[in-house]
């Protein structure tokens, strides 16, 4: 009995020495390779932390230096954070920060270059349609109209239409092309939600041009509420 189980234990234990001889080096690679990617992908998570920690610290830093009103700190501070997080979500608000900052010192040409690296570098769409919404009015500042509005014809996303053509309206009315500035006007106006603060803004400036939408919409819904006479 003893020896029949030992015959069967031998021939099991061959069958296990044939079969790793036959496919032990390609489960080995197997292995190596999903423990491999689970590791990297492990480092990955933990290198995306550590460089969200520290990308939040240095724009805590830019907060501050732009309070101060330090204009080659700031620059000193962005640079920094352009070079190590460029593609962190805080890189494109810090650029924010430090182009309102350094619009507000009067540096212009810094002021353009900080936002056409907004709108130009930031992964996000959303970052990079308000880097070019807040360049075309800088450069509309500077009566730069034609470059203001190819910045605003350059890419800006969908659910930043509306504020898209009352920035283009602007332009136009700066340019003295009322009629233009009135179809830009009209079209944020209807962009906008009911509620939104800022149509009411869109609103004044189609009043100031002679235009009332609220009245043209009322006097078509009479109109259209008026009963056809019968013949």
């Amino acid at each position: 009995m003893a020896n029949h189980l030992d015959l069967e234990e031998q021939e099991q234990l061959d069958e296990i020495k044939h079969f790793w001889k036959q496919y032990g080096n390609a489960i080995t690679w197997v292995l190596i390779v999903v423990l491999g990617a689970y590791a990297a992908w492990n480092g990955y998570q933990y290198w995306q932390r550590s460089q969200a920690a520290q990308a939040a610290a240095l724009f805590d830093e830019i907060e501050k230096v732009s309070r101060e009103g330090d204009a080659d700190k700031l620059a000193r501070a962005f640079s920094e954070m352009k070079d190590r997080f460029a593609s962190t979500a805080y890189a494109q608000q810090a650029g924010l920060l430090v182009a309102k900052s350094l619009y507000e010192s009067g540096k212009l040409d810094q002021t353009k270059a900080t936002l056409t690296w907004v709108a130009e570098k930031s992964a996000d769409a959303g970052y990079a349609s308000v880097g070019r919404l807040r360049l075309a009015g800088v450069l509309m500042d500077a009566k730069a109209y034609d470059e203001a509005l190819k910045v605003l014809d350059s890419g800006v996303a969908e659910e930043f239409a509306a504020l898209q053509a009352d920035r283009r309206g602007d332009i136009l009315l700066a340019q003295g092309k009322k009629p233009e500035a009135k179809a830009q006007y009209l079209k944020a106006f209807k962009a906008f939600d009911d509620r939104t603060d800022y149509r009411r803004l869109v609103l004044v400036k189609l009043n100031s041009l002679g235009v009332d939408p609220l009245e043209e919409a009322a006097s078509k819904a009479t109109d259209g509420g008026k009963s056809v006479p019968s013949k």
